[in-house]
């Protein structure tokens, strides 16, 4: 059976949609470039490894063998990598000491911070999604 335009409009699906229509257009348009770099943003982060070796430097780790034992399933091989790119990135800070042998400190940075305060939302809501 064929629903009329009003009751389409009026059912909750409708209803829904025509909510999250408009709340899209409350944020404009976004241009090509800003969207571009969304994506890549989105895809840094999303990275495998990325957000755990972030979170495991927020709850206290700072030597190499603490990101390890913080990050399971990891290789030693792969978290070098990736403290590289987010060094790179400026997410994370690397202090290094001339000490005999040499000690080296991986700190989140004030960005490497506000990105972990950013992806908190989305965490919830998987956890949302999960329980259903």
């Amino acid at each position: 059976m064929r629903m009329t335009l009003d009751e389409r409009i009026q059912s909750p699906d409708s209803t829904e949609r025509l909510a999250r229509t408009e709340r899209l257009e409350e944020l404009g348009h976004i241009d090509e470039a800003a969207c571009r770099r969304f994506q890549s943003t989105v895809e840094f982060a999303g990275r495998k490894w990325n957000a755990a070796i972030l979170l495991a430097g927020v709850r206290g780790a700072r030597r190499f063998s603490e990101y390890r034992s913080a990050v399971t399933g990891i290789s030693d091989r792969l978290l070098a990598t990736r403290l590289r790119e987010l060094v790179a990135e400026g997410l994370i800070e690397r202090h290094v000491r001339a000490t005999t042998p040499v000690t080296i400190r991986y700190t989140p940075s004030t960005d490497g911070l506000r990105l972990i305060e950013l992806l908190q939302p989305l965490t919830e809501w998987g956890l949302e999604r999960a329980a259903r």
